[in-house]
């Protein structure tokens, strides 16, 4: 399949995790101005996203500097993990001020710290740009879905049209560099790969980012 990620050897993706949160840990205080002309359409989608949150126990991957948890929804136990943890301490701030009771940690979404069976639903956004083994993340996330349980994603994606999927390879370099992010990720094809039902695509910006929703097979256990 076009643009599937294989697995990753463990010391490679290792190795490319220390690489990634160092580059987080360094742009961490600049991420928030560097992206705000972004966020003014970034935030309309991920409201939209975080209205299709079920469930009482929520996980979000690569909760950053905090940007959605002004639309987390009430009365969830939300558990947000990061690599960064200068990255974390400005989402606690930012928690603090919103009011929020989630919980942050530091954590691989590679190698998730929780139980099988956990978590209603998990949440994403613009993460598998940055995550070396994007294969052993989906495995987690099935691991730690209970049945019925959804994945809600808000993703940067390798664009199917040719001149801008050569564009965006050829690009792919520069943001890497920077903090440690791909743009030439083919994330729907990792997701229809991993086990997941009900995968749907909902393109936001062309079909750059792109809205992928799927659960873990099984009974759904909320209303």
């Amino acid at each position: 399949m076009r643009g599937m990620q294989h697995p990753m050897p463990q010391s490679e993706a290792t190795a490319e995790l220390a690489v990634v949160r160092r580059r987080y840990d360094r742009v961490a205080t600049l991420y928030d101005p560097l992206e705000w002309v972004m966020e003014l359409r970034f935030r309309r989608w991920r409201r939209m996203l975080w209205n299709l949150v079920d469930g009482d126990r929520v996980l979000e991957l690569g909760v950053g500097t905090g940007k959605n948890i002004p639309f987390y929804p009430e009365g969830a136990d939300i558990i947000g993990i990061d690599i960064s943890a200068r990255m974390l301490d400005i989402a606690r701030r930012r928690a603090a001020r919103c009011g929020s009771a989630v919980k942050l940690e530091l954590a691989d979404a590679q190698a998730l710290p929780f139980a099988a069976d956990s978590f209603d639903t998990v949440v994403g956004t613009f993460v598998f740009c940055s995550i070396p083994d994007p294969r052993a993340a989906l495995a987690e996330i099935v691991r730690v879905l209970r049945p019925g349980g959804q994945l809600l994603l808000l993703e940067h994606v390798l664009s199917e049209a040719p001149v801008l999927r050569t564009l965006m390879r050829w690009l792919d370099p520069i943001p890497y560099w920077l903090c440690g992010a791909h743009i030439n990720r083919d994330t729907p094809a990792t997701v229809d790969a991993s086990g997941l039902v009900d995968v749907r695509r909902v393109p936001r910006s062309l079909d750059f980012v792109m809205q992928i929703s799927a659960r873990r097979p099984g009974e759904r256990p909320f209303p």
